[in-house]
């Protein structure tokens, strides 16, 4: 029988909990993910309406994008049920539900949030629109040449040595090292007090920096020396597979109004509050669901015709001028695609699973 913990680790196979923000609070919010679990239900927001859902539908897993505990859950000192978080926490309690989120680590993930909906609106060439910086380290180890492959295999498998979408990647160079056995040395190779000349590999690899833990147990499993020499650098480069925003190409050019005509009808919005319109056509598209005009200078750098996302405030109207044409079309509109995104990983893996959508609109903003 599925465990609870078995899905959620599809989710986080997925999008690691590593990629979210600092400022989130993506992961188990509350519950034991050690029991079996008896059904999925999938939401963008976790509403006492949806914990009675999931409890009428015989769901003890709810699995939504924004994380019920986020703004206050660094100031919890009391749970008494003063508002719906907390309400919905004693809920869960009580019921044994298990709650949980992926938030931004879906967002910054490839094939996450922001790749959805580029899907949607039939995008091409779709790539991160502004990579991580400071997520990537250069492994550099020194192996005997017999046990090389061995090696690079291990750490292969372990999550190194993957660029873009080549994986297997590194970098061999044979040479000797030398070192001396002291006494109390339990040496693989070479004598006690003796300097000792090996054939070795050094082997790089470039990895996550969330998986340092996972490689560094990795190689120590199979390095045959008693010490083995192995160090990480960090690197300053981008890493392209991680990353918030995205931007695409459309098969064909567009006019400013029947984009976003066809957008508005696409997403199902109330309405489409857009800057004013450049008199350029749209070819170029980015985009960030959810809170998104911290990305607007990076679209404008790219060079993108227009930035859809679900937020903005008012001075960025302003600001966009006539660089790039800003549509907005609603946080709750821009992200309720992640239910689908969820249910795919889990249908892929547990085909026969029962996986629910909620049919509660939790959108608190209401269009006349």
């Amino acid at each position: 029988m599925v465990k609870v913990k078995d899905i959620l680790r599809e989710i986080e196979h997925y999008a690691p909990l590593p990629l979210q923000e600092g400022f989130d609070n993506a992961g188990v919010q509350v519950g034991d993910v050690n029991q079996h679990a008896t059904g999925v239900l999938l939401c963008l927001d976790v509403t006492e309406e949806v914990l009675d859902e999931a409890i009428e539908m015989g769901c003890n897993l709810i699995i939504s994008h924004h994380p019920l505990a986020f703004k206050s859950f660094k100031s919890f000192k009391s749970l008494t049920g003063s508002n719906y978080i907390e309400r919905c926490m004693m809920k869960a309690c009580k019921y044994d539900l298990v709650v949980y989120a992926a938030h931004t680590n879906l967002d910054n993930a490839v094939g996450g949030v922001n790749y959805r909906l580029a899907e949607l609106i039939g995008l091409q060439n779709v790539r991160i629109l502004s990579p991580q910086k400071g997520a990537l380290l250069k492994l550099v180890t020194f192996v005997p040449e017999a046990y090389a492959e061995i090696m690079r295999n291990t750490l292969f498998n372990a999550g190194a040595g993957s660029i873009g979408n080549y994986d297997a990647c590194s970098y061999n160079l044979h040479g000797e090292g030398t070192f001396r056995a002291n006494a109390g040395c339990n040496p693989f190779c070479g004598e006690i007090g003796e300097v000792h000349v090996e054939k070795e590999v050094r082997m790089e690899m470039i990895l996550p920096a969330f998986k340092k833990t996972a490689v560094t147990r990795a190689l120590l499993s199979v390095h045959p020396y008693e010490e083995p020499a192995f160090d990480f650098y960090s690197l300053s480069n981008t890493w392209e597979q991680a990353g918030s925003g995205v931007v695409g190409e459309l098969p064909a050019e567009e006019d400013e109004l029947s984009f976003l005509l066809r957008i508005k009808a696409l997403f199902n919005v109330g309405c489409v509050k857009h800057s004013p319109f450049t008199g350029k056509s749209i070819r170029e598209v980015a985009i960030c669901g959810g809170s998104g005009a911290f990305l607007i200078k990076d679209a404008i750098a790219y060079g993108a015709d227009v930035f859809i996302t679900g937020e903005a405030k008012y001075n960025d109207f302003y600001d966009v001028e006539d660089q790039i044409l800003l549509a907005v079309i609603g946080h709750y509109e821009s992200e309720i695609c992640t239910k689908d995104i969820f249910y795919n990983i889990i249908s892929k893996k547990f085909p026969t699973f029962a996986v629910h959508f909620s049919n509660v609109n939790s959108n608190p903003v209401k269009y006349l």
